[in-house]
């Protein structure tokens, strides 16, 4: 059970058990996620350049990485030519991340994340920067760290709502931004009720960001009588407002009245800090019983099935009081536990990072909705415990853990053979045409989040669909959602990432790549000097009629063995490359997927070109399919080992 990499990202979109969701943390404070504003470049030739989006994708992995341990970061990537005809478009891809100083290090990462999801809006552009109110990320196709203004890109923000103060906001912007150019390009300010943020980017020299503080003091003038303004700069940020929305760490550089410090430091006794303290601690115990009673009131409206409820206490023992080792796995939003219930069943415990009354109403829905779903090829949902603590839920475990475990295990140590990865993918395919309204499925689901560490194996190596965080309903007569974007990148359609546009042909893209991955044993986002991504480089193996070789290596000689396996493999292939197209309507559904891996004569439509190998594939329909067919080569998958699972006794899920 693994980690998963969402990034996705996010706030927008509310997941099961609020644990699948997003990542955040306990901590207290505001990560300022609101966007101030979103400013897109022009297109130019460079965002032509086939490996421009890829490279995109590996500096924003890149920045994340570099976030964990400081609040600014930058990330400079060369693409690399797909073939001849690119040598003169290689392209550079330039990108900066800052947070604001007064932010933790997990809200900071909650910020690029959430800056993240909101960037890819702006693709193809060839430039675009982000302002959130606690970061700041840009990309441009040229190294821009030393921009401190820009006449054309500097912009600023006010309120409507105004005040009589014709200076509201000025002076104490100004404070704000002098105390950032003494103090390394950061300085918080207060006076009056007013109060103010000033931010560098760490790139700046001190001089420039004195320049780019003054043009920012200037503009923000402009908001005069407003309750707020901003100033959204090339090298810096300034905001002013009439609440307090900044965190105040260590020493506070502000303006304070004389007489108001005097009479806060005589007030300040010893016997009077103790009577706070106690009338502190009897407030929150007593806001946090009446929460908790409010929140378990909306439980017993929305939670009737008592099959489902666990107690604390069981759960609990059941995995020795949460020890680390019966740890399985950690997730952004938890982590997983081994559980054995008295009955002596295993199960997988799943522990909620943070519990608010504002997952409450989804939190019960996501349930309801999960529980409410079963098929031999989905991890199911057993329960959860509401009652204690904190929250937990409960998953039928799974004991091989997951797919990638076995396939891109570097010791080779657990390969899987051909027919188990039929098996596989079959199976994984059934559970998806079931989610999606197939074999008498009460709803449509649309998972979002298809990848080998979301596929469990269970004892016999059949697969499981796990993590169910992002899972988003369709109406029967919906044809589309749209929505904020949340997932892994590599495993997105080009119409989601670049439109929000969600259907179910989300997932078949995603299956696409999932199936490669399996057959080739490589995953899907490594670039390769000589033959680019996976995606890439099985589709121009494919249009030389030599597809086979994509093949995983550990495979040759077992293909070359048995008669047909050779022509199975090529079969399997094309319906990779088939359900990652780049059109949505080329792609098959999931029901005509078992279909063509199942039947012999179900015929199979050649694919055309994947999406990001080409630019115009991202908002047009591609051109023509490619001359060969993959139908001539076609012949009966049939599903090896598929034991059936009729026992409830093997379950699990997956920390994400």
């Amino acid at each position: 059970m693994h980690s998963p990499t969402k990034t996705i990202p996010l706030e927008h979109v509310v997941v099961l058990c609020s644990l699948f969701f997003f990542p955040f943390t306990s901590s207290s404070s505001d990560p300022r996620t609101a966007v101030s504003g979103l400013f897109c470049g022009g297109r130019s030739k460079s965002s032509a350049d086939p490996n421009y989006i890829p490279t995109f994708v590996e500096d924003m992995q890149s920045l994340s990485l570099k976030l964990t341990t400081r609040h600014f970061a930058t990330q400079a990537m060369n693409s690399t030519p797909s073939s001849s005809s690119y040598k003169t478009n290689s392209t550079s891809v330039y990108a900066l991340v800052q947070c604001h100083k007064d932010l933790s290090p997990s809200d900071c990462q909650l910020c690029y994340a959430i800056a993240r999801t909101r960037l890819p809006r702006c693709l193809p552009s060839s430039s675009a920067r982000i302002f959130l109110d606690g970061c700041f990320l840009r990309y441009e196709t040229y190294e821009f760290y030393q921009e401190s203004v820009s006449d054309a890109s500097d912009r600023y923000s006010c309120s409507n709502d105004t005040v009589l103060d014709s200076q509201f906001g000025f002076r104490v912007s100004e404070t704000a931004a002098r105390v950032a150019v003494r103090n390394g390009g950061f300085g918080i300010a207060g006076e009056s009720g007013v109060h103010a943020l000033a931010q560098c980017w760490e790139s700046l020299e001190k001089e420039a960001c004195r320049v780019c503080l003054e043009k920012a003091v200037g503009e923000v003038k402009r908001c005069v009588s407003r309750r707020e303004g901003r100033a959204m700069n090339s090298g810096c940020y300034l905001r002013f407002s009439d609440h307090k929305f900044y965190n105040a760490h260590g020493k506070f550089h502000g303006i304070f009245n004389k007489g108001v410090i005097v009479a806060i430091v005589l007030t300040m006794s010893a016997f009077a800090m103790l009577i706070l303290l106690a009338t502190y601690v009897i407030i929150v115990k007593l806001s946090k019983t009446k929460q908790e009673q409010r929140n378990l009131g909306l439980v017993s409206k929305k939670f009737n099935n008592s099959k489902t409820k666990f107690k604390y206490e069981t759960l609990e023992k059941a995995t020795d009081y949460f020890s680390t080792k019966k740890q399985l796995g950690q997730g952004g939003n938890g982590t997983v536990f081994l559980g054995v219930l008295p009955n002596g069943k295993n199960v997988a415990v799943k522990r909620l990072v943070f519990n608010t009354r504002e997952w409450v109403e989804e939190f019960f829905n996501e349930v309801n909705l999960i529980s409410g779903i079963e098929h031999k090829n989905l991890v199911k949902l057993l329960g959860c415990s509401i009652e204690g603590p904190e929250s937990l839920l409960v998953y039928e475990y799974v004991p091989n853990k997951s797919l990638d475990n076995f396939l891109f295990d570097e010791s080779k140590s657990k390969v899987l053979n051909w027919s188990q990865r039929l098996n596989i993918i079959l199976g994984t395919a059934e559970g998806l045409a079931y989610l999606h309204g197939g074999n008498g499925s009460p709803v449509r689901i649309i998972h979002r989040d298809i990848k080998t560490s979301n596929v469990l194996l269970d004892e016999q190596l059949n697969p499981k669909i796990a993590d169910f965080g992002l899972v988003r309903c369709l109406g029967i007569d919906k044809t589309h959602l749209s929505t904020g974007i949340a997932g892994t990148l590599g495993y997105m359609a080009p119409e989601y990432v670049v439109r929000g546009q969600l259907t179910e042909k989300a997932d078949v893209y995603s299956f696409g790549v999932l199936v490669l991955e399996i057959a080739c044993g490589a995953r899907n986002n490594v670039f390769v000097p000589a033959t680019g991504h996976l995606l890439q480089r099985v589709w121009n193996l494919f249009r030389l009629n030599r597809l086979v070789e994509a093949i995983d290596p550990c495979l040759k000689d077992e293909l070359l063995q048995v008669q047909g396996n050779e022509a199975e493999a090529f079969k399997v292939l094309c319906v990779g490359l088939l359900c990652s197209q780049a059109s949505p309507s080329l792609r098959p559904s999931m029901e005509e997927v078992i279909r063509m891996l199942t039947e012999r004569d179900y015929p199979i439509p050649s694919p055309t070109t994947p999406p990001f190998l080409r630019i115009s594939s991202l908002t047009t329909d591609p051109e023509g399919s490619s001359t060969i067919s993959c139908s001539t080569n076609s012949t009966t998958m049939v599903k090896t080992d598929q034991a059936s699972y009729t026992s409830s006794d093997y379950s699990t899920t997956r920390g994400s």
